[in-house]
């Protein structure tokens, strides 16, 4: 006597590749669905530091962005005893492409681009801390990351350097 009207009978192989499928797609799924909701697909912001000849650089920037994000890029400097008449900062000038951008805040006294650099000059604020911050979203359009620097300059010469990359998600 059976115990079930099913015993002896196999499911057919094809039964049980969809539910395999099923079942890998179900965890596809559901791993996207955890990545998104804890962060791992959106906006990643990293600190890096330098430091010279009496300089020190702090760089907030968008580690990891995607196209659309309104992003933060904030740069302090700090120069024990005050700084010089100006303050010129060097960034890689093409960091920028990516970004559309409103505006620097403070403006800059000035801002020319050599090349690759773009160099904004800042008239001296009172202190030892000068701060300067981005306004900017990724641009639509934009598919590739890009790799930076940041320099205050000393006499023309780099004092401090910051370097960076930020990587764009799709």
């Amino acid at each position: 006597m059976q115990d079930s009207t099913l015993a002896g009978l196999d499911a057919p192989r094809g039964e049980r590749v969809r539910r395999i499928g099923s079942l890998v797609g179900l965890l596809a799924l559901v791993a996207v669905v955890l990545a998104g909701a804890t962060s791992l697909l959106g906006l990643r912001t990293e600190t890096t530091t330098a430091s010279g000849s009496g300089y020190t650089l702090e760089l907030t920037y968008p580690r990891v962005a995607r196209a659309g994000l309104d992003v933060m890029w904030q740069l302090s400097v700090q120069h024990q005893g005050g700084f010089p008449k100006d303050l010129t900062l060097s960034l890689s000038a093409d960091q920028f492409d990516i970004y559309e951008h409103q505006a620097f805040y403070p403006s800059p006294a000035s801002e020319t681009r050599t090349g690759d650099q773009l160099l904004l000059t800042f008239t001296a604020p009172p202190g030892d801390t000068f701060v300067l911050s981005f306004d900017a979203y990724v641009q639509p359009s934009s598919q590739v990351g890009k790799t930076a620097t940041v320099s205050v300059l000393s006499n023309g010469q780099p004092a401090a350097t910051v370097h960076y990359s930020t990587l764009l998600a799709p």
